[in-house]
């Protein structure tokens, strides 16, 4: 038997709502949030009534409404948010011409390590490199949010295993971890005399 709702249309199952008032609240709330919003807490909007399958319908219509204009809907490990489309952040720098934080070779390598081989403990990540790994090093990963400690692994000195978070994916625009470019792309993090660093180590190893 056919399922009569894909023949009924979509203002059938918004309830109280239209389509059209049920995309603008969800504009509002996605504009006014700086963190991505996943859809459970889309939902809360609507009061849980509403299923994920049809917001994620309008929210698909909204990414369209939004085409060719400077601020683009994505989604990403957290959930759905605005963000200005690349080409814009050249204008958006003369407004706000802070410098990001530059991270040392040694924080950018053990960064790769760990996206690509996770989860990796301490000593893991020492054998790629053949060098020992700072407290600082880690530090500098865990404090931007990029890594955590998920657990330990069931060897003698239970050694702490390392893996990304969801921050780390949202900052790369990605929704998984099988969305990580190549490594060589992740290369463009390293200044310019250092760019084949990490690639080096993980390839070779």
């Amino acid at each position: 038997m056919s399922d009569p709702s894909v023949s009924l249309p979509l203002s059938s199952f918004t309830g109280a709502f239209s389509p059209g008032e049920i995309k603008r609240i969800l504009e509002t709330a996605l504009l006014t949030n700086q963190e991505p919003l996943p859809l459970s807490e889309l939902r809360k909007l609507f009061d849980d009534e509403l299923s994920a399958e049809i917001l994620r319908r309008l929210l698909e219509e909204l990414r369209e409404d939004w085409e060719g204009k400077g601020i683009e809907l994505v989604t990403v490990a957290g959930g759905w948010r605005f963000q200005a489309r690349p080409e814009m952040q050249e204008f958006l720098d003369r407004l706000n011409p802070q410098k990001p934080p530059r991270y040392s070779r040694a924080v950018l390598e053990t960064l790769a390590i760990i996206a690509y081989r996770q989860p990796v403990t301490r000593g893991d990540i020492e054998e790629i490199r053949g060098v020992a790994v700072s407290g600082p090093v880690l530090k500098a990963l865990e404090s931007r949010g990029w890594i955590s400690a998920i657990g330990h692994r069931d060897v003698p000195g239970r050694p702490v295993l390392y893996a990304t978070t969801m921050s780390f994916l949202n900052d790369l625009n990605l929704r998984a971890l099988e969305e990580l470019p190549p490594l060589e792309e992740l290369g463009t993090l390293l200044e310019p005399s250092e760019k084949m660093g990490s690639m080096e180590l993980l390839s070779s190893s």
